[in-house]
């Protein structure tokens, strides 16, 4: 892929799209985002690019001031039912990305930054929509992207939206129980420990590298081919890309990003493992599994409650992301929200497909989908 020329903002910055940026910058800019956002960091996008997940078509928008990096959107065009046929680009997406937001240094010039990175948007669209799916509005320099856009001249619309459960640490575990709505979910939990205390010793154990890591990150892959996902085929390990994928993202390396596995132990055995991505103070719980066997004593959700214990307890984070779609389980767990859309956002110019349209086709597509999962589920 050959890098385009680049292009001056109004802002001054400099704006090109084309290829990824050098290491260096990439992970300074991660480092210093207005909001975690570990999905379009190089480690995520390696992971996805070793595992051959990685669409050969996938560009960068990029915005530098001075010699700092200081904006950074993958994306790729495709045809679209939103565009009935017609191209469409979107940012970079796969089932184990979470949050699509553009990554933008924080600072002062904050929104200056997101409007140089709109000025990219709007050249790499060429006059098409863009689709874009999981985007936490409320979020890091996402207000400042959405206000840019719309003074630019931008129509936008949301497909759907629904609130993702988020923990914020208190001050501590007990704080966090004290003022929490859902105290009869807690009883509900101690009573199922309890009952599964019954059978054997119940552990917890979290793992941030090494042999470890890899032990969990192995009994994560069995545990979620042996449940539904696997008779459905869609777990990680059902695929030879998918295992090599869950082995490369959940690998410890240097950088912005770090790796923690979690697992809730029956007489040494893991019943239950979550594998999550910690950057910028924020923990993503991306994948969970749990041994579908006990699943009456909810081995899940206890090792849920044990990462909010240990997050209270050790600081390794100061959010939890639940990485969800809408009607997580974690919704009576974690109190707080971030709100996350679908949006459709078209640059000015005259336009064939109205944005009202546009939606409509959206949202039949997401429906469709929705009851296509529900009877995998039911399978």
């Amino acid at each position: 892929m050959i890098a385009a020329s680049p292009l001056r903002a109004p802002s001054g910055a400099v704006v090109t799209l084309g290829d990824a940026p050098e290491p260096e910058a990439w992970d300074a800019l991660v480092a210093a985002g207005a909001a975690a956002h570990p999905h379009f960091s190089r480690h995520v996008i390696e992971a996805h690019r070793t595992a051959g997940l990685l669409p050969a078509a996938l560009r960068y928008v990029t915005v530098r001031a001075g010699d700092r990096l200081v904006g950074l959107l993958p994306y790729r065009g495709a045809r679209d039912l939103t565009g009935l046929g017609g191209r469409v680009l979107r940012p970079f997406l796969s089932p184990y990305v979470t949050a699509t937001a553009p990554v933008v240094a924080d600072g002062p010039d904050r929104a200056a930054h997101a409007l140089a990175l709109v000025a990219g948007l709007e050249a790499a669209s060429g006059g098409c929509p863009w689709r874009w799916p999981l985007l936490p509005t409320g979020e890091g320099a996402v207000p400042e992207m959405l206000a840019a856009m719309r003074a630019r001249g931008w129509a936008i619309g949301t497909v759907a939206g629904f609130d993702r459960p988020v923990m914020d640490r208190r001050a501590d575990h007990a704080a966090f129980l004290a003022d929490h709505p859902g105290r009869a979910r807690f009883k509900d939990l101690r009573r199922r420990a309890r009952r599964l205390s019954e059978t054997g010793t119940v552990a917890h154990a979290c793992a941030t590298g090494g042999s470890d890591l890899a032990r969990l990150v192995a009994a994560f892959l069995d545990l979620e081919r042996a449940g539904w996902k696997g008779q459905a085929g869609t777990a990680m390990a059902c695929r030879p890309e998918g295992a090599a994928l869950a082995r490369a993202l959940f690998t410890a390396v240097p950088g912005p990003v770090a790796v923690r596995a979690d697992a809730l132990t029956l007489d040494g055995r893991p019943v239950a493992v979550s594998l999550a991505l910690v950057s910028g103070g924020t923990a993503t719980l991306l994948k969970t599994a749990y041994d579908e066997d006990l699943r009456g004593h909810a081995p899940g959700l206890l090792l849920e409650a044990e990462i909010v214990r240990a997050c209270h307890e050790t600081g390794f984070a100061d959010r939890l992301d639940s990485a969800t779609l809408e009607g997580s389980a974690l919704e009576g767990l974690y109190r707080d929200r971030v709100p996350v859309a679908e949006i459709i956002a078209v640059p000015p110019g005259r336009q064939v497909i109205s944005l009202e349209r546009r939606l409509r086709l959206a949202r039949f597509e997401r429906d469709a989908r929705a009851a296509a999962k529900r009877a995998l589920r039911r399978r």
